[in-house]
């Protein structure tokens, strides 16, 4: 497993702070925002004239571009992301259901549309991955379940992140193992409590929240996960360099020891 963080943990501060701060808490890669209004890193109005900028960075720091998170569906802005994706060399994006829970109608149309953006990524030669979120039409077990089995795509995956199936009131160890088998990219971070959002920023670390992350990475390694493992802290916008550096410094540690617990990564790996 490649161990990154979302640039979204430095919305506040320039893309090249992302990448030095996360260069210097040791991580493997990086995962590109698109997120609009929690950072201006990848911009996708303005993509082509960033990827040379954005490669250069990733040179120079020695951070692989694992993946992008643009949470849109819509089909305009996606093809954009995906047109990025294919000049950078990023192998995955990420997005959302939208929709939402509880909703048969709603659930339905999000299938549709992102078997429709999975055949888009098909096209290009990338992936999409989409994980369960609060509130949204897939959001726990169940529903992913069904969109895993409506989508067959092979360029369509599911992107777990414990902390909101933690919120969905389900055990994240017995979730990840019920979905691996169409797992291809993990955002994590941890929890506290069972509220709707993940928390302030400094409680979504690993290690600060209630969720057994140790047993979760222990059952993608045993099921032969080898795709990234990209930390997803939101809501830092306003916070310091120093703030930011400590929640990833403090996180990778933890990814690492629970790599280790579990056999996944030496102790004298990076």
């Amino acid at each position: 497993m490649k161990l990154g963080a979302n640039s979204v943990l430095f919305g506040g501060y320039p893309l090249e702070t992302a990448f030095r701060c996360l260069a210097m808490a040791g991580y493997d890669g990086i995962e590109l925002s698109a997120i609009d209004g929690m950072s201006e890193h990848l911009v996708l109005d303005r993509w082509r004239e960033l990827v040379p900028e954005i490669k250069q960075l990733s040179a120079t720091y020695g951070l692989a571009l694992l993946a992008m998170e643009q949470p849109s569906r819509d089909a305009a802005k996606m093809e954009q992301a995906m047109q990025a994706a294919v000049e950078l060399g990023v192998p995955i994006i990420n997005c959302g259901p939208g929709g939402k829970s509880d909703d048969e109608a709603s659930l339905m149309q999000a299938i549709d549309e992102l078997g429709e953006l999975a055949h888009k990524a098909e096209h290009y030669g990338i992936t999409l991955c989409v994980k369960a979120h609060v509130g949204q039409a897939v959001y726990n077990t169940p529903t992913t379940l069904r969109m895993m089995n409506a989508i067959t795509s092979p360029a369509f995956g599911v992107d777990m992140d414990p902390s909101h199936i933690h919120r969905a009131n389900e055990n994240p160890v017995e979730a990840i193992a019920a979905v691996i088998s169409r797992v291809k990219h993990v955002h994590i971070r941890d929890c506290k409590g069972r509220q709707q959002g993940p928390g302030k920023p400094e409680e979504q670390a690993n290690g600060r929240g209630d969720i057994d992350l140790v047993g979760y990475i222990r059952v993608l390694h045993e099921n032969g996960y080898t795709g990234p493992l990209d930390l997803e802290i939101i809501g830092a916008k306003a916070y310091t360099i120093e703030q930011c550096c400590v929640i990833a410094a403090e996180s990778r540690g933890h990814m690492q020891a629970c790599l280790q617990a579990c056999g996944a990564r030496s102790i004298a790996s990076r």
